[in-house]
């Protein structure tokens, strides 16, 4: 518990007992798009001891994207949940989009610049065992007013509109936007070829975890994952193959803290 371990993922997770994980937050490297010290992706093996050792009702929050050959996508992100879920027992309840800053990079003239990574969230049983988008909502573009709209119809089939008082804060939707900051968070973090916005993990967790629940991350990579649930109080438990991220997973944990914005970033009004 509370812990950053240096290990094939596999083979610690197959140390680790049935159901003691709350939630997983990942983003597992795709595509041979990085080195990562000639460490052999087994996602399939991933996903059954995700499933194993995850609660009933337990959340995982995969970030993945696809890359590019030939003028198509590889789909590497769509085989994996049809995997996951016909072959190893998840369900998928949602697929969230993670709007970030593309770069146009070399393919700029011939295809459209990638403004989005895929999260999907898998689940382990019927319903999730924790759900809570409280502190997660962002805020309405005409929160407290009392606007006339809402098209309603009546029982004789007649259709009208009615007043309706617009909330401060509404829920982000599926389309989530968590400031693009990236790697520029923090010198520490951007030593690291890919990650994810501290704010994608603070915002899962916070609504998927329960408060005194225990958060893992099997590609943990510079310890984004860690740092949020260390954070937000709950336990850790962070594995990856590299040493070297993990010193730096460490020493996040020791000089970086994570708070939650006043105004969470929002993308449509």
């Amino acid at each position: 518990m509370n812990e950053i371990v240096t290990s094939d993922n596999i083979k610690y997770l197959k140390t680790l007992p049935d159901e003691c994980i709350d939630m997983v937050v990942t983003s597992p490297p795709y595509d041979a798009l990085r080195d990562y010290q000639g460490y052999t992706l087994d996602l399939h093996g991933v996903g059954e001891q995700l499933l194993r050792v995850l609660k009933d009702g337990g959340i995982c929050v995969m970030v993945t994207q696809d890359s590019t050959k030939d003028f198509a996508k590889t789909l590497t992100s769509f085989r994996t949940i049809v995997d996951w879920c016909d072959n190893i027992g998840f369900r998928l309840f949602e697929c969230n989009i993670y709007h970030r800053q593309g770069t146009e990079g070399a393919w700029w003239t011939k295809r459209f610049r990638v403004d989005h990574e895929y999260m999907p969230i898998f689940l382990k049983g019927k319903r999730p065992q924790y759900f809570d988008k409280e502190n997660i909502k962002i805020p309405s573009k005409h929160g407290g007013k009392t606007m006339t709209g809402a098209n309603i119809r009546t029982k004789n089939g007649k259709t009208g509109s009615r007043k309706v008082k617009i909330n401060p804060t509404k829920c982000p939707g599926t389309v989530m936007n968590f400031g693009n900051t990236c790697g520029g968070e923090s010198k520490l973090k951007s030593q690291h070829p890919a990650v994810f916005p501290n704010m994608l993990a603070y915002d899962m967790i916070e609504c998927f975890c329960p408060p005194d629940g225990t958060v893992l991350d099997p590609f943990n990579g510079s310890g984004t994952t860690t740092l949020a649930a260390k954070c937000l109080g709950r336990n850790y438990i962070g594995i990856d193959v590299s040493q070297e991220y993990n010193d730096i997973a460490l020493k996040r944990l020791q000089e970086e803290t994570i708070y939650r914005k006043v105004s969470p970033p929002k993308l449509y009004d």
